[in-house]
């Protein structure tokens, strides 16, 4: 009897923490907020690999994106999204926590690519959701935040772009700007404040080159980038293919 009583309670404890629910007194390790800065040893204390996760939206995060990523007339389900979790190095070397909402079909490839970006120390400045930002590309964009899903259709159509699908990922964009000169001569860059990077010779440790340790992993993986295109350059920007 003791010894099933024993066992009983083995199996409580471990119900209570893989529910988050501690038993009096106990207090339970919660994983860092998203966009914190973490010191070496918080990260081996836990173990890397403890920081890199796809699930499924939480209630909390879906509430986050309501009426901002996600609009009224998002045609793009929620059970075709996944919310990743990771972390990244900045260009001084600072561990932070990052975390983007991306389709479920790239999810684990693009979880992939940004644990071997962190493990080569590859920089990245921020990486919250856009709805940080309001789903505001633009100001997202100023302050260098890498992202992903955002629900939209393509300008004058009802065709949902590449974000809008969660198949198009963003990284280090004030940096690597989105350049196109219009008909009438206009030349458009976004964000708007990138004029500087337009000039990619311009130094700066958050550059994409082609060739560079990004470039070859989501290439590698699959992905198209946006600065080999001929109508326009989009240098932030990595594409899923839509068969």
């Amino acid at each position: 009897m003791m010894q099933r009583t024993c066992v009983f309670s083995l199996l409580l404890a471990f119900c209570l923490t893989a529910t988050g629910l501690a038993a009096p007194g106990k207090k339970v390790s919660a994983m860092p907020a998203a966009g914190q800065q973490l010191a070496q040893k918080e990260v081996d204390s836990k173990g890397e690999d403890a920081f890199f996760s796809v699930t499924a939206i939480p209630d909390s995060v879906f509430r986050k994106m309501q009426g901002r990523s996600w609009r009224a007339d998002c045609t793009t389900k929620r059970s075709e999204l996944r919310y990743l979790r990771c972390l990244h190095r900045d260009a001084e070397g600072c561990i932070r926590v990052g975390e983007m909402v991306l389709n479920r079909r790239i999810a684990d490839k693009v979880l992939e690519i940004l644990h071997e970006l962190y493990r080569q120390r590859y920089p990245i400045e921020c990486m919250r959701l856009i709805d940080e930002w309001e789903g505001d590309d633009e100001r997202s964009m100023r302050d260098n935040n890498s992202s992903a899903f955002n629900f939209r259709f393509i300008s004058h159509t009802r065709k949902v772009s590449k974000h809008g699908l969660g198949l198009a990922i963003d990284i280090n964009p004030l940096y690597n700007p989105y350049l196109k000169t219009l008909p009438n001569g206009q030349r458009v860059i976004e964000p708007a404040t990138a004029t500087a990077y337009t000039d990619r010779k311009n130094p700066s440790p958050y550059l994409i080159h082609k060739g560079d340790l990004c470039y070859r992993l989501f290439t590698q993986a699959g992905f198209s980038w946006g600065g080999d295109w001929r109508s326009c350059k989009d240098y932030q920007h990595f594409e899923w293919p839509v068969k």
